[in-house]
């Protein structure tokens, strides 16, 4: 009776850590014991815990360091995402934060801002993009997608030599900034989405501006709380302190119409150009489905 009291807590710990690894496989990188601890479904771990529950998990194992499943994908390219992240993430971060302090200044309707994407999870390369979160005021997300938009258009003329792949590469200058989600406020209370993707999504997003406002929808919204324990004491090492240099007044609701035009026009010809990069379109696919149902013209980007 003991022994099966003992091992059932070892097999809902095994059960955790895989829910976890397959989540970050759904995203495409793996982590290793000590950093999937703190990301781990349902609390943090310690990695003792993450290793010893890893061993005794047969769909589990460890591989080039990373904690992946069994007969999962290869790792290598995962590999050299963890080994690039540092030195990119040095050139790249400061380039961030300053883009969303401009963002926040000119835009006096955006509430919070935070990082997502590989640059905050830990996999970033030189080639990516950076992706941001957002949620401004109500009739206002198209609006924010086009001042985004035409920011990082004109902060990519500045990097027209960054490294670029199949997902990043566009005319005219590479993808740089890149806004990943949009959200008006009354879709934060309550959000309709609060599985365990979304809950992951704010978890491993940074906040940069608001991070008071990114902790009062993960109050608001308590399920997500259920998947990422973690959520609750969330930390906001990167946040930034801006200044408005433009009034709410000058961005009326009014504005969001014909911001929203401008802004399917844009998305459907860059949609045009990754024709011929079915790479590039299944990644577009792929973000649709994820960030529904709050995705803008009816697809994420």
């Amino acid at each position: 009776m003991a022994l099966l009291a003992s091992s059932r807590p070892r097999a809902e710990l095994g059960e955790r850590i895989l829910r976890t690894v397959a989540l970050l496989e759904r995203r495409g990188y793996a982590l290793p014991p000590d950093l999937l601890g703190e990301v781990c479904v349902g609390g943090r771990l310690g990695e003792p815990a993450v290793r010893e529950a890893v061993a005794a998990e047969p769909a589990l194992e460890l591989r080039s360091g990373l904690v992946v499943r069994v007969g999962g994908p290869a790792t290598a390219a995962i590999s050299e995402r963890a080994s690039c992240h540092q030195q990119a993430q040095a050139r790249y971060l400061p380039e961030a934060l300053a883009f969303v302090r401009t963002l926040v200044r000119l835009s006096p309707y955006v509430l919070a801002v935070s990082i997502a994407g590989s640059l905050a999870s830990g996999g970033f390369k030189a080639s990516d993009d950076v992706d941001l979160n957002l949620v401004v005021e109500n009739g206002r997300r198209h609006l924010a997608y086009v001042a985004l938009n035409a920011l990082g258009l004109a902060h990519a003329l500045r990097h027209r030599g960054k490294p670029v792949d199949v997902h990043t590469a566009r005319p005219l200058a590479p993808r740089v900034m890149t806004a990943n989600l949009v959200l008006e406020r009354s879709q934060c209370f309550p959000l309709e989405r609060q599985d365990e993707d979304m809950a992951y999504e704010l978890l491993i997003a940074q906040p940069v501006y608001g991070a008071g406002f990114w902790q009062e929808v993960v109050g608001h919204n308590p399920e997500l709380l259920r998947h990422f324990p973690q959520l609750g004491s969330r930390q906001a090492a990167w946040e930034q302190r801006v200044g408005r240099a433009a009034p709410g007044w000058l961005f009326p609701r009014a504005l969001d119409r014909p911001a929203r035009a401008l802004g399917s026009a844009g998305w459907r010809y860059m949609q045009w150009t990754r024709r011929g990069r079915p790479e590039a379109l299944a990644r577009v696919a792929y973000v649709r489905q994820t960030m529904r149902p709050y995705a803008l013209f009816g697809d994420s980007r």
